[in-house]
């Protein structure tokens, strides 16, 4: 079966400067940002520019990525921006809302300045949080709660963190 091709296009640009975290949207979207300031989180959907190279696209496992993981674990069982399409999912509180000006001011992001900004949906509970999740014993001691994420030495769960 073969897929036409279809494109992607950036609706706007994460900004960071030190701890200040903004989703800058373009001019032409932002009248969707009408009603997001009622939501208190939103998932946003973001292009890892910096490691899109075709080596990494072409990455189907990584050895040993997490110290207590296996030796080889498939890219779809990781979080980490080399995958065939660099698209990467952050969830993130909501601070401010500027229909006018197209910002949206988050706690955090885990992109960098200059990111594309792919797509952004409201963060509904129904539909994005799950019940008695699971995960494998090699990451089980990994923060089980957003919130908790931030205290975490994430810097411990790598194989290869210095």
């Amino acid at each position: 079966m073969s897929t036409p091709p279809f494109s992607v296009n950036p609706i706007g640009h994460v900004r960071v400067n030190g701890d200040d975290y903004v989703l800058e949207i373009d001019r032409a979207y932002r009248a969707a940002l009408r009603a997001l300031d009622g939501f208190s989180h939103v998932n946003v959907l973001w292009w890892c520019h910096h490691v899109d190279q075709a080596q990494l696209r072409a990455m189907t496992v990584a050895e040993k990525p997490y110290r207590d993981g296996p030796e080889v674990v498939g890219i779809f069982a990781t979080r980490s921006p080399a995958r065939p399409n660099p698209i990467a999912l952050t969830t993130a509180p909501i601070v401010t809302v500027d229909m006018a000006t197209g910002l949206v001011r988050i706690a955090y992001i885990d992109a960098e300045d200059g990111s594309p900004i792919l797509d952004l949906k409201p963060y509904l509970p129904g539909t994005d949080r799950v019940r008695d999740p699971r995960c494998p014993d090699w990451c089980a001691s990994w923060p089980q709660w957003y919130e908790d994420s931030a205290a975490f030495d994430w810097e411990a769960v790598f194989e290869n963190a210095q």
